[in-house]
């Protein structure tokens, strides 16, 4: 029998259910005629009478009773298939593919998700760490994160975390021996650890702003590396001066361990947000996922 007769046969069953076709096309929203015409099709595909026409009843016939004995569970199988499938855009399931660098993963991503996988079983996490500004599209990843709100023209972008700034800190062994910079300008006399940039392979040049003037240093130094973790690792051993996130030294800042300089150097920059494609469509998983690491002031 054709695919297209399955239609046919909810039709034909409403009716026999409803001992009318009246009552029948009341429930599904159809015309009488429409009805009739799809049952007096039907039986001419399979070329039995399937349903006896009186004026005040409409019954099945022998075939039609066993046709609709054979087919009724079927279909009442079909629809709780479709119902249980169709719940799952309600429900949160599935693995949200995040990435991000190792700092927003550790302070932000994993802190706010641990709750939201408890509450739901169902959800898989997979976080991976990556400095590069990663296709998340070409590399299947639901979403990523980004320092700032600029980002692709066809990518929503959700704030997870307040502004930040980028400081500079030296060990205050270096600092007493090699003495504080007053001006970006003097950094060209100081050792410093230099980041390598992942997605272009040059060194990130230090960049400052005050009082609406922006200025940009190229350092120099012994070290070099593409991770501010071991940056700030190095600073904390002596070996000169970083330019890090505020957020990851504070610890270090507050025990004494470093000290920050040109602070009034350092302006503030949108922090981190969660980028994905907008033409996709969210699934209940990665909605929870992004309500639990929006940023709320």
């Amino acid at each position: 029998m054709p695919r297209e007769s399955i239609d046919d046969l909810e039709v034909l069953l409403t009716v026999a259910q409803e001992g009318s076709f009246t009552r029948a096309a009341a429930k599904l929203g159809v015309s009488q005629s429409a009805l009739s015409q799809t049952v007096r099709s039907l039986e001419e595909k399979i070329g039995l009478r399937l349903l006896d026409r009186t004026t005040r009843s409409v019954s099945p016939t022998q075939a039609g009773t066993r046709l609709l004995d054979g087919v009724a569970p079927r279909i009442a199988e079909i629809r709780d298939e479709i119902a249980a499938i169709g719940a799952l855009r309600d429900k949160p399931s599935g693995t949200v593919r995040i990435t991000a660098d190792e700092h927003a993963a550790k302070s932000t991503l994993w802190p706010r998700l641990v709750d939201v996988l408890r509450a739901n079983p169902d959800i898989g996490i997979e976080i991976v760490v990556d400095y590069g500004l990663t296709d998340i599209v070409a590399e299947r990843y639901d979403a990523g994160v980004r320092l700032g709100e600029i980002i692709d023209k066809d990518m929503i972008a959700v704030p997870i975390g307040p502004d930040e700034r980028m400081v500079v800190v030296g060990s205050p062994s270096y600092i007493a021996k090699h003495g504080a910079p007053r001006k970006p300008q003097q950094l060209v006399d100081h050792r410093c650890i230099n980041l390598r940039l992942p997605t272009r392979g040059g060194l990130y040049v230090w960049e400052f702003e005050k009082g609406g003037r922006a200025l940009n240093v190229r350092v120099e130094g012994q070290c070099v590396f593409n991770s501010t973790g071991l940056m700030i690792d190095a600073a904390l051993a002596g070996f000169g001066l970083a330019f890090v996130p505020e957020a990851e030294i504070m610890p270090h800042v507050a025990r004494g361990a470093l000290r920050t300089v040109l602070e009034d150097w350092c302006p503030s920059y949108s922090g981190y947000h969660l980028f994905y494609p907008s033409r996709r469509q969210p699934s209940a998983a990665f909605s929870a996922v992004m309500e639990a690491l929006r940023f709320r002031t």
